[in-house]
C-alpha cells in the first residue's frame, strides 16, 4: 500500500498539538489601544464610522483607562482634539493642550500605563495639514504647499511639551523630511534624552484613513497628503524611510496602514532590527465592524486572524482599535 512520506496532518489533528507547534502568538503585550480625547465635561461621544470608539473628555477619561488598564493592556495612544485651531497647530504644543492634559490625567492615575503621544499637526492646524502651509489662490481655488524644514521647528516644540506632560513614548508622524533628527536634537537639548521615539516611519497616503479623519477632525481642507505621505504603490522606498529614521536615531519603527502593507512589514523586518510597530487604521477596523454588524463575519475570527497576520509579518506591537476586545477574547480563550 503506497501512503505520504510526510504526514503534514500529524501535528494538526487536536487542540492541543496546534497549540504545541503553534509559530506566532498574540498576547495582551502586543497592543497599544489609541484613545481620542476632547475638551469638554461628561463627554463619552461614540465615532459614527467606528463603532466602540469614542471621544472622551478629560473627566470621562478616568474610566477608559480603568478599563484598559484591567484588561491589562501596558500602553496608550493619545490623540486630542483642540477647542480652537490656527495655521500653526499652536495649541499642539500649548503647554495645556488637550493630549498634554490627558498626559497628565493618566499618568497621575496610572503611572505604569505608558503614553504614547502622536506627534503631528494636522489635528490642529485649521487647514488640516502635518505642517505650516505656503497658502495661494489658483484659477479661483486656495492652494498651498506643506513646507518641511518650517514645520519641523513647530513638530519639536509639540514633542519637547508632550514629554514635559509625562508622555513616555513620542510617536511622531508627520512625514516631514528630518522629523526623527529635530525631534531626537529638541529632547536631548531639553532633558528628555530617556524618552524614546516611535516614527511613523513608513506611512502610506492612504484610503484606509477616512473614519480616522472624521474621529480626530483632521481631513485636509485643500489638496492632500500625496506630497508627504508615501505612494502605496512603493515598497523599495520604504526601505529609504525607514533608514533614514534609523540614521536620525529613531528608537521603534512603523509601517501604517497594516493590512494592505504586509509585504512592506516583512521587508521592513528584514532590513531593521530595531522594534516594529504595525498600525492597523482605521479603516481596516470599521470594515471589520460593519461586516460584523450585518452578521457576514465572525468577527473574533476575522481580527484574531488579521493581527496573527501582521505578528507573523514580524510586527513586535501593533497598535489597534481592536485591542480592548482582544485582551477580552485572550482572557476567555
Amino acid at each position: 500500500m503506497s501512503f505520504p512520506i510526510v504526514r503534514h496532518r500529524r501535528l494538526r489533528q487536536s487542540a492541543n498539538i496546534r497549540s504545541l507547534v503553534r509559530e506566532t502568538v498574540l498576547t495582551v503585550d502586543d497592543f497599544i489601544q489609541p484613545i481620542f480625547v476632547a475638551y469638554g465635561t461628561g463627554v463619552k461621544k461614540e465615532i459614527p464610522s467606528m463603532p466602540g470608539v469614542y471621544h472622551f473628555s478629560l473627566d470621562t477619561l478616568e474610566q477608559e483607562v480603568k478599563e484598559i488598564v484591567e484588561l491589562g493592556i501596558k500602553a496608550v495612544l493619545l490623540f486630542g482634539i483642540p477647542e480652537t485651531k490656527d495655521a500653526i497647530g499652536s495649541s499642539g504644543f500649548a503647554e495645556d493642550g488637550i493630549v498634554q492634559e490627558a498626559t497628565r490625567v493618566i499618568k497621575k492615575l496610572y503611572p505604569d500605563l505608558l503614553v504614547v503621544a502622536d506627534t503631528c499637526l494636522c489635528e490642529f492646524t485649521d487647514h488640516g495639514h502635518c505642517g505650516m502651509v505656503h497658502t495661494y489662490e489658483r484659477d479661483g481655488h486656495v492652494c498651498g504647499d506643506v513646507m518641511n524644514d518650517e514645520s519641523l521647528e513647530l513638530l519639536a516644540r509639540t514633542a519637547v511639551s508632550q514629554a514635559r506632560a509625562g508622555a513616555d513614548i513620542i510617536a511622531p508622524s508627520n512625514m516631514m523630511d528630518g522629523f526623527v533628527q529635530a525631534i531626537r536634537a529638541a529632547l536631548d537639548e531639553n532633558g528628555f534624552s530617556h524618552i524614546p521615539i516611535m516614527s511613523y516611519s513608513v506611512k502610506y497616503a492612504s484610503a484606509f484613513y477616512g473614519p480616522f479623519r472624521d474621529a480626530a477632525d483632521s481631513a485636509p481642507q485643500f489638496g492632500d497628503r500625496k506630497t508627504y505621505q508615501m505612494d502605496p504603490a512603493n515598497v523599495r522606498e520604504a526601505l529609504r524611510e525607514a533608514e533614514s529614521d534609523v540614521l536620525e536615531g529613531a528608537d521603534m519603527l512603523m509601517v501604517k496602514p497594516a493590512l494592505a502593507f504586509m509585504d512592506v512589514i516583512r521587508l521592513v523586518r528584514d532590513q531593521f532590527d530595531l522594534p516594529l510597530v504595525a498600525y492597523n487604521v482605521s479603516g481596516e477596523y470599521s470594515m471589520v465592524k460593519a461586516a460584523a454588524q450585518q452578521g457576514w463575519i465572525n468577527e473574533q475570527a476575522i481580527v484574531t486572524e488579521m493581527l496573527l497576520g501582521m505578528k507573523r509579518a514580524g510586527a513586535d506591537m501593533i497598535i489597534t482599535y481592536f485591542s480592548k476586545d482582544m485582551a477580552r477574547w485572550l482572557r476567555e480563550a
